[in-house]
C-alpha cells in the first residue's frame, strides 16, 4: 500500500514559497495528516505553512514510508541515497531528469520509485494527495502518462461532478507503470470508471484493463499516433497495413474498453458510465421543442444510435407528439413535472435503452428564480427514474451550472452542455462490450521455419494451394504433369514482384524459367497451377508481431491493390472463426462476400476458419515475426491461397501478465 495508504510520508523540498512545487506537495500532504505522519524536510530548516521541518531525513526517529522528491535533480542522488539508508521504501518522483544510476538504486534496494518526472499521486479513500493542484472527490480512477493531461481530466470530471476517486501520474514509468497502477483500481472500491491517457503500451495492458471490465469497472483510453507516420517497418503488406491505433483500437476490444479522442470526450463518456452501460442502441429523445428533439435524432443516429418508433407511450401530456423524437410541444414550459412524466413514460415502456432530454430544462430557475425549487425537485425525480434498472438517463442542457443541473449530477444524472457531447458520450457507451474470452492456440510443431514459399506452404498446411512441384532445372519444367496455365516464382524472395521474380499466366513455362534463371541465377523455383475458378474474390489474410500488444490478424482487400484500398480490420491474435467472420463483415468491401450482383456467394466459413488458424499459428510461434497470404481467392467451392509469405525472427515472448507490487 505504498503510493495508496501508506503510514507515513516525507516530502523533501517542502518550500513556504506557493510558486515552488515543494509548496504545493506539502500543502496536500498535510490533509492527510490525522491518517498519517507527514514530515516537511527543508534544507534550511524554515517552517513550511506552519509547520516545523527537519534538514534531512536522517534527522527523524523513524523512516518514512513514502518520500516525495521535489528537489532539483542534482540533489537527488544524496537524497535517495539517504532515504534508502534509513529504510525508506517508496519514492514519488516529481523531478524530471533524475539519473539511470538512482533508478537502479531504488530498485536493487527493493524499493519502488513512481515517476520519474510525474506530477504525483492522490486518493480519495485515504486523503493521500501528494500531487501538484486540486481533486474533488468522487468516482473516476485517473491514470495518466502525462501530467497535465490527466490534471486536465480531473478538472473536467470536478466540473462534470463525477470528480475523481484516484489519481497516478505514472511519467516516464522507470519502474511503476501503468498496468501496476491500473492494477490497483480493481479492488479500489471508490473507483467506478477508469480514464486512462497513454503515449505507449507496455506488457499486460490489455490484460489490466480487461481484469478491470470484468470487475465492473470500464475503461476509457485516450492516446495519441494518427497524426504521425506511427507504421512500423515490415516485411509484408501486412505491416504497412496496420497503422498503431489500428492496433490501440483492437486491444480495446479485446479488453472490453473504448478510446476516445479527448479528455473532454473521455470525461463525458465517463460520466455516462458512471451510472452504467448502457444494455442497447435504443434511445428515446425528450425535447419541449421540435428542433432541438430532431437534431437529437439526427445527431443519435450519425452516433451509431437507433431512434426506434415508439408504441407504448399512454401518459404523456395533451398535445404532446407521441413518435420518437418525443416534443412535448410547449407542456414542459407550462408543467415542468411533465419532463419527469415523459422520461418515466420511456422507462416504464420498456422500449428503449437509453433517454436524452434535450434543450431548456436547468435553465428556468436560473432565469425565472421563483422556479428555482419545482426545478431543483424535478431533478430529483429524474435521478430517481435514472436509478431504475434498464435506461439509461441523459440531459442536454442549455446551462453549463444551475442548481438544477447540479441536483442532476449529484444524483448520478450525467449533463452535456451541448446536444453533440451528449450524444456522442452515448454512443460510445452504447458500443461498450464486455471483454472477449482470451483463447488458447492449438498446439502447432515448434521446429525451426525454413524460408521460402515451399516452406511456407508446408508451415500453413490448414490452407488449400495450387498444385505446384520445385523445379531446378529446364528438364524439371519440361517434364512437369501440372496443368497450365501457369505460375512461376523464386522460392526465396519475399518481394517478388519488385524483383521481377514472378510471372503468371504462363503457357510457355520453360522459357519463362530460362529468362528468369538467367537474371535471378540458380536455385530453387517453384511452378505452379494458375487458379482459373470464376466467381472469386481476392482478400489479403495476415498476421503479424506488434511491438506493444503482441500477435495481431489482419484481414483485407487483397491482390495487387490492397495498399491502394486500405480496407481491413484488425484484431489481437488469437481469434475464432466467429471473431474471423465478424471481422470479414466489417470490411467496406464485405458486399463482396454475399454475393454481389447475384454471383454465387464465397464460401466465407472457409475463409474464417483460415484466418482464425493463421492467427493462432503466429500466437503460438514467437520465433515467427509475420505470415502473410496474398491474395487469398475464396469462392463458392471454398479458399485457395496463391502465394504466402512467412517471415522468421525471434521477438519478444507474448506478452503476459506479470506479478506485480501492490502499489
Amino acid at each position: 500500500m505504498i503510493f495508496s495508504d501508506p503510514a507515513s510520508v516525507a516530502v523533501v523540498g517542502a518550500s513556504d514559497d506557493p510558486a515552488k512545487w515543494g509548496h504545493w506537495l506539502a500543502r496536500g500532504a498535510l490533509i492527510g495528516h490525522d491518517r498519517r505522519a507527514v514530515h516537511l524536510v527543508n534544507r534550511g530548516g524554515k517552517a513550511v505553512l506552519g509547520r516545523p521541518t527537519v534538514r534531512s531525513l536522517s534527522e527523524l526517529d523513524e523512516a518514512p514510508e513514502l518520500v516525495v522528491l521535489a528537489v532539483p535533480a542534482a540533489h537527488v542522488p544524496a537524497v535517495v541515497d539517504e532515504a534508502l539508508a534509513v529504510g525508506v521504501r517508496g519514492f514519488v518522483g516529481i523531478t524530471a531528469g533524475i539519473d539511470e544510476g538512482v533508478i537502479r538504486r531504488i530498485r536493487e534496494a527493493g524499493a519502488r520509485l513512481l515517476g520519474p518526472n510525474c506530477l504525483g499521486v492522490f486518493d480519495a479513500a485515504t486523503s493521500l494527495h501528494l500531487a501538484w493542484g486540486r481533486f474533488q472527490a468522487g468516482s473516476l480512477g485517473v491514470v495518466s502518462q502525462s501530467g497535465q493531461v490527466g490534471l486536465e481530466i480531473a478538472g473536467l470530471a470536478a466540473s462534470s461532478g463525477i470528480g475523481v476517486s484516484r489519481f497516478v501520474s505514472v511519467g516516464n514509468q522507470a519502474d511503476v507503470t501503468a498496468t501496476e497502477a491500473l492494477l490497483e483500481l480493481v479492488s479500489h472500491d471508490l473507483t467506478t470508471v477508469v480514464g486512462v491517457y497513454l503515449e505507449s503500451f507496455g506488457p499486460g495492458i490489455v490484460a489490466a484493463m480487461s481484469e478491470l471490465r470484468a470487475a465492473g469497472k470500464p475503461v476509457v483510453l485516450l492516446t495519441v499516433g494518427s497524426s504521425v507516420a506511427a507504421q512500423e517497418a515490415a516485411l509484408t503488406h501486412t505491416g504497412a497495413l496496420t497503422s498503431s491505433l489500428d492496433v490501440v483500437d483492437a486491444a480495446c476490444r479485446r479488453a472490453g474498453a473504448i478510446r476516445v479522442l479527448t479528455p473532454a470526450a473521455l470525461v463525458d463518456l465517463a460520466a455516462v458510465l458512471t451510472s452504467g452501460v448502457p444494455r442497447g442502441r435504443r434511445v428515446g429523445v425528450i425535447s419541449d421543442s421540435g428542433g432541438q428533439g430532431a437534431i437529437a435524432a439526427d445527431l443519435a443516429v450519425a452516433n451509431g444510435l437507433a431512434v426506434p418508433e415508439l408504441s407504448a407511450v399512454d401518459g404523456l401530456p395533451a398535445g404532446a407528439s407521441k413518435r420518437n423524437p418525443i416534443d412535448l410541444a410547449g407542456a414542459g414550459e407550462q408543467d415542468m413535472t411533465n419532463y419527469a412524466r415523459a422520461i418515466e413514460v420511456l422507462v416504464r415502456g420498456g422500449e428503449v435503452d437509453s433517454v436524452v432530454l434535450s434543450g431548456y430544462f436547468g435553465s428556468y430557475g436560473e432565469d425565472t428564480p421563483s422556479l428555482e425549487s419545482l426545478e431543483v425537485t424535478v431533478a430529483n425525480e429524474i435521478c430517481s427514474l435514472a436509478r431504475r434498472p434498464g435506461v439509461t438517463v441523459v440531459v442536454h442542457s442549455m446551462r453549463d451550472d444551475s442548481a438544477a443541473v447540479r441536483e442532476l449530477r449529484a444524483g448520478g444524472v450525467p449533463v452535456h452542455h451541448t446536444i453533440e457531447r451528449a450524444v456522442a458520450s452515448l454512443g460510445h457507451a452504447s458500443r461498450l462490450t464486455a471483454n472477449s474470452p482470451q483463447i488458447t492456440p492449438r498446439d502447432t510443431t515448434t521446429s525451426a521455419f525454413q524460408p521460402g514459399y515451399l516452406a511456407a506452404r508446408e508451415l500453413l498446411n490448414f490452407v488449400r494451394f495450387p498444385r505446384a512441384h520445385a523445379v531446378t532445372t529446364t528438364a524439371d519444367v519440361e517434364t512437369t504433369t501440372l496443368t497450365g496455365p501457369f505460375a512461376l516464382k523464386a522460392d526465396w524472395l519475399t518481394h517478388k514482384s519488385e524483383h521481377d521474380a514472378v510471372k503468371i499466366n504462363l503457357t510457355d513455362p520453360a522459357a519463362a524459367f530460362e529468362e528468369m534463371r538467367a537474371r535471378l541465377g540458380p536455385g530453387t523455383y517453384v511452378l505452379e497451377e494458375m487458379d482459373t475458378r470464376e466467381h472469386t474474390v481476392e482478400l489479403i489474410v495476415g498476421a503479424r508481431r506488434d511491438d506493444s500488444f503482441g500477435p495481431v490478424v489482419l484481414v483485407g482487400a487483397g491482390g495487387i491493390h490492397a495498399e491502394l484500398f486500405r480496407d481491413t480490420v484488425v484484431e489481437l491474435a488469437p481469434v475464432t472463426a466467429a471473431t474471423a467472420r465478424d471481422m470479414l463483415a466489417r470490411l467496406a468491401s464485405a458486399p463482396l462476400l454475399e454475393g454481389w450482383r447475384g454471383a454465387p456467394a464465397p464460401d466465407v466459413a472457409a475463409l474464417a476458419e483460415v484466418v482464425a488458424r493463421v492467427s493462432e499459428t503466429l500466437a503460438a510461434r514467437p520465433d515467427l515475426a509475420e505470415i502473410e497470404l496474398n491474395p487469398v481467392r475464396v469462392g463458392p467451392d471454398g479458399v485457395l491461397a496463391v502465394d504466402a509469405v512467412v517471415v522468421s525472427g525471434i521477438t519478444s515472448a507474448p506478452l503476459t501478465l506479470s506479478a506485480t507490487v501492490r502499489l
